[in-house]
């Protein structure tokens, strides 16, 4: 059976390719550990340049570091870096060098463990597989566990049939973790997304189809809670 609750971790770092996937994808589990009295950190490795779902007026990479600031703010995430690597091109990017980048930010916040997206990127971009792929480099190096999230195989059939999203689940009998989440704080953080959070986009559907839960996997355990 999986687990119902989320590690006592007194220090998190998230992992993300994109500003909005902190509100996005993982908003209402950074809430969660905000609210079980951890520190929650975000390291976003890109500022979403290349990318946006309609179209905007001005700088659109000072536009959604301003949306990421103000989403953190909601989530009560205790520190945000961003950094500059090329959105949409990561996966051309040395993984040591991201890793590294990793590994300095997750000794700054002390952190106790990572979470990113699952390895296989989930919504099918290349650079949130990339991402994860960094996390988890890094986690070797300092010996850390990594929970990634995901979503059943059933939620992802549903949006790649309604939706044609490029999405990638798991089996229930694969899920390591099911948590019961409350989502008023991440659609507030959504909220302060307006040049991604578009009506009729996929993650409404997603979030609808979720409920009130959201699924973990264990990317990496610490060595000594594998022996």
């Amino acid at each position: 059976m999986p687990q119902t609750q989320l590690p006592p971790w007194r220090s998190v770092l998230a992992v993300v390719a994109h500003p909005d996937d902190e509100s996005f994808a993982l908003g209402a589990l950074l809430a969660a550990f905000a609210e079980a009295g951890a520190n929650v950190s975000v390291l976003c490795l890109t500022r979403g340049e290349a990318s946006t779902l309609h179209g905007v007026v001005g700088d659109l990479t000072e536009l959604r570091t301003d949306e990421l600031a103000a989403a953190a703010a909601v989530l009560g995430l205790h520190n945000v870096v961003l950094m500059s690597y090329p959105d949409g091109r990561l996966p051309e990017e040395d993984l040591d060098k991201l890793a590294a980048d990793v590994v300095t930010t997750a000794q700054e916040v002390d952190a106790d463990g990572l979470l990113g997206f699952d390895l296989t990127g989930v919504t099918g971009h290349p650079d949130h597989a990339h991402a994860t792929a960094a996390a988890l480099r890094a986690a070797q190096t300092l010996d850390l566990p990594v929970l990634g999230w995901t979503v059943p195989d059933a939620v992802a059939a549903r949006l790649r049939e309604d939706h044609g999203a490029p999405f990638d689940g798991h089996a229930a009998s694969d899920i390591d973790l099911v948590v019961p989440v409350g989502r008023a704080m991440q659609f507030e953080a959504v909220g302060c997304h307006p040049s991604q959070a578009v009506p009729g986009s996929v993650m409404w559907r997603r979030i609808e189809l979720l409920g009130d839960h959201e699924h973990l996997l264990w990317l990496r355990r610490k060595h000594a809670e594998e022996r």
